[in-house]
C-alpha cells in the first residue's frame, strides 16, 4: 500500500572506538548525519535509465547482474517509496548487530540528500550502489559476515542457501519489510537476542571501574566495597535504587545478588565470590560485544530444526527435547571442558545402545589411560578395561608394553563403573562425539558443569531413552531398568527422525530481563573482533 506521506529518519552512528586488552569496543551509538526528511504527498519517482555496457560491466556480482538483466537493463531504485523502504532497511542494520562501518552509508547519504542534481551516469551508478549494499546486507544479515567451519575447528554446520535473486525481485511487488524479514532468521532465540541489543542499549554508559575483594563477602558483613557492589546492583536493575547506600550486605542486598545470579547461570546462593564478581565486572560494552556475536551464531544455525529435535546449549548446560514446536522434555547435561570442548554440530539420533561398551578415543587414551597404567598397571583391571593389540589378540596388564601403548585398543566392560554410564544416544558425527549416562550422577547438582572430555552426559537418561523410543511394549521405563541390570549390551533402533543440535549461545533475554552465561570455551569476543574487523 502506498502512503501518502512517507517520512523517513536517517540517523548514523559513528562507531567509536576504545581499546580494551586487544578488543575493539563499540560504544553506544551516536548521530553523526543530520535527519533527513522526505516529504512526499504522492508516489514520486525519478526517471528510469537504462544501462548501457559500460555501465553494465562494473557489476561484477552475479547475482547483481542477474537482477539487472531480469529488469531490462534499466534501473530499479526509481520509486522514492522502494528507495526510502530500502534506505530505513540500511539506516536501521545495527538492529540485526551488524556495524554500519562495514557499509558504505556515507556515500549513500549524499548522493541520496542531491539526487535530482545527479547526472544520468551518476543516476545508474547509484543504482547499482543501493542495490550491491542491500546484497551484502541479505547475506550478512541471513547466513552471517564469518563462514564458521573456516572459524572453528570444532563446528560442523551446513551453510544455510538462499535465493537472493528471488528476494531482490519481491522488493517492488510485495511488502518490502516481509521480504527482507522471510530472509532473516525467524528463531525464538534470534528474536530474543534483538531485543537483549535494545535492552542493552538502554544502560548509558559502557564501562564502570572493577571491583575487587579479597574474600567472599555475604549476608552480615559490612565492609566498603559492600556499597559499591549495591551499586553494581542497582546498575544492573537487580536491585531498587536507594537514597543513600549503606555498607551492610543485608537480606535485601542477598535477594539481589540472587537475583543477578540466576540471570547469569551461577548457583543463587546470594554469596558474592569469584564466579559472581566476575560477571559483576563484565562491562555494558563487553556485553553488548557478547549479544552481536551470539546473533552471528543464530545466523549460522538451521533455519528449521525438524519437527521433532534436541537441542542444547553448551553453556547453558541444558537439553531440551522438542516436538511440534512445544517442549517435551527438559535435562541437565554436563559437557566438555575447555581442553576437551563439545563441538557445534547438527546429526539424527539413529540408535541407543545400553549398557555400552566404552572405545576409549585417542585423545583420552593418549592423555589419560596410557599415563594412569603407567603408574600403575593395576589401573587397568580397577576400570574394567580390557587391552586389544593390532591382531585383535588381549594383552593381559602384566604384559602391556608403555612402547607399543598408543597401538593398543582399550575398551572398557559394562556395568555401573562404566564411564559411560548405562546407555548412550548415538548419532553420526566426526568428532565422535554422543550423549550418554554418567556414572558420576552428583555432578549434575553442580552449577558449572563444564567436566567431561568432550561428550555430553545427561541427566535421567532412561527416562530419555524411554520416551525417545516411543514403545510401550518393547520399550517401556521398567523393560528400560531391568534390561541394564543384566549387563548385556543391547541395541535399540530409532523409529522415527529425531534431529540433534549440539549449539553454543550465551545471551539472550527474556520477559525484559537481559540473560548470559560464562563464555566457557572463550568465543564471544574473539567473535566479535573477526565479526568488527569484516568488511
Amino acid at each position: 500500500m502506498i502512503k501518502k506521506y512517507l517520512i523517513v529518519l536517517i540517523a548514523i552512528s559513528i562507531s567509536l572506538f576504545a581499546c580494551k586488552d586487544g578488543i575493539k569496543v563499540e560504544t553506544m551509538p551516536e548521530k553523526t548525519f543530520e535527519e533527513i526528511k522526505l516529504k512526499i504527498p504522492k508516489e514520486n519517482k525519478i526517471k528510469q535509465h537504462s544501462m548501457d555496457s559500460t555501465s553494465f560491466a562494473v557489476i561484477k556480482d552475479s547475482i547483481i547482474l542477474s537482477f539487472y538483466q531480469k529488469n531490462n537493463l534499466k534501473t530499479f531504485w526509481v520509486s522514492d517509496v522502494v528507495r526510502g523502504n530500502l534506505l530505513q532497511t540500511l539506516y536501521n542494520l545495527e538492529d540485526e548487530g551488524l556495524f554500519k562501518s562495514h557499509f558504505p552509508l556515507d556515500s549513500i547519504d549524499k548522493q541520496e540528500q542531491n539526487i535530482t542534481n545527479l547526472s544520468d551516469n551518476d543516476l545508474v551508478n547509484y543504482d547499482i550502489l543501493l542495490t550491491e549494499t542491500l546484497l551484502k546486507y541479505l547475506i550478512k544479515v541471513s547466513r552471517g559476515s564469518i563462514q564458521p567451519n573456516k572459524f572453528y575447528n570444532d563446528y560442523t554446520l551446513n551453510e544455510n542457501s538462499f535465493d537472493y535473486l528471488t528476494v531482490l525481485k519481491k522488493l517492488q511487488n510485495e511488502d518490502f519489510e516481509a521480504a527482507i524479514a522471510s530472509i532473516k532468521p525467524q528463531h525464538l532465540v534470534y528474536k530474543q537476542l534483538k531485543e537483549a541489543l535494545k535492552l542493552i542499549d538502554e544502560f548509558k554508559i559502557n564501562s564502570f571501574p572493577r571491583i575487587d575483594i579479597e574474600d567472599k563477602i555475604r549476608l552480615g558483613d559490612s565492609l566498603e566495597e559492600v556499597a559499591v557492589i549495591k551499586e553494581r546492583l542497582i546498575f544492573w536493575k537487580d536491585l531498587s535504587p536507594k537514597d543513600s547506600l549503606t555498607l551492610l550486605f543485608d537480606e535485601e542486598t542477598e535477594l539481589a545478588v540472587q537475583k543477578f545470579q540466576m540471570r547469569h547461570g551461577l548457583a543463587p546462593d546470594g554469596v558474592v565470590g569469584a564466579g559472581t564478581l566476575s560477571a559483576l565486572n563484565i562491562t555494558p560494552a563487553e556485553r553488548k560485544q557478547q549479544i552481536i556475536a551470539n546473533m552471528e551464531r543464530w545466523r549460522w544455525y538451521p533455519r528449521s530444526f525438524g519437527d521433532e529435535y534436541i537441542i542444547l546449549n553448551i553453556p547453558d548446560y541444558s537439553m531440551q527435547v522438542v516436538r511440534n514446536n512445544d517442549t517435551t522434555r527438559s535435562h541437565k547435561v554436563i559437557v566438555g571442558k575447555a581442553s576437551r570442548k563439545t563441538p557445534v554440530l547438527n546429526s539424527k539420533l539413529t540408535h541407543l545402545v545400553f549398557n555400552p561398551t566404552w572405545t576409549i578415543p585417542p585423545t583420552i587414551k593418549k592423555n589419560d589411560i596410557i599415563p594412569a597404567t603407567a603408574k600403575n598397571r593395576s589401573y587397568l583391571t580397577d576400570k574394567n578395561i580390557t587391552v586389544y593389540d593390532r591382531s585383535g589378540a588381549v594383552i593381559k596388564p602384566e604384559d602391556w608394553n608403555q612402547r607399543d601403548a598408543v597401538s593398543y585398543r582399550y575398551v572398557q566392560s559394562p556395568g555401573n563403573y562404566n564411564s559411560l554410564g548405562l546407555v548412550k544416544f548415538m548419532f553420526p558425527n566426526k568428532y565422535a562425539v554422543y550423549l550418554h549416562d554418567t556414572n558420576s550422577r552428583s555432578f549434575f547438582e553442580r552449577a558449572t558443569r563444564s567436566l567431561s572430555s568432550g561428550c555430553v552426559r545427561v541427566q535421567n537418561p532412561f527416562e530419555l531413552s524411554a520416551y525417545l523410543l516411543d514403545d510401550e511394549e518393547k520399550w517401556s521405563l521398567e523393560k528400560i531398568l531391568n534390561l541394564v541390570k543384566t549387563n548385556k549390551t543391547t541395541e535399540a533402533r530409532m523409529n522415527r527422525d529425531v534431529q540433534v543440535h549440539l549449539l553454543y549461545w550465551s545471551a539472550w533475554s527474556e520477559n525484559g530481563n537481559l540473560k548470559f552465561r560464562d563464555d566457557l570455551y572463550e568465543k564471544d569476543f574473539k567473535l566479535y573482533e573477526a565479526l568488527s574487523n569484516q568488511l
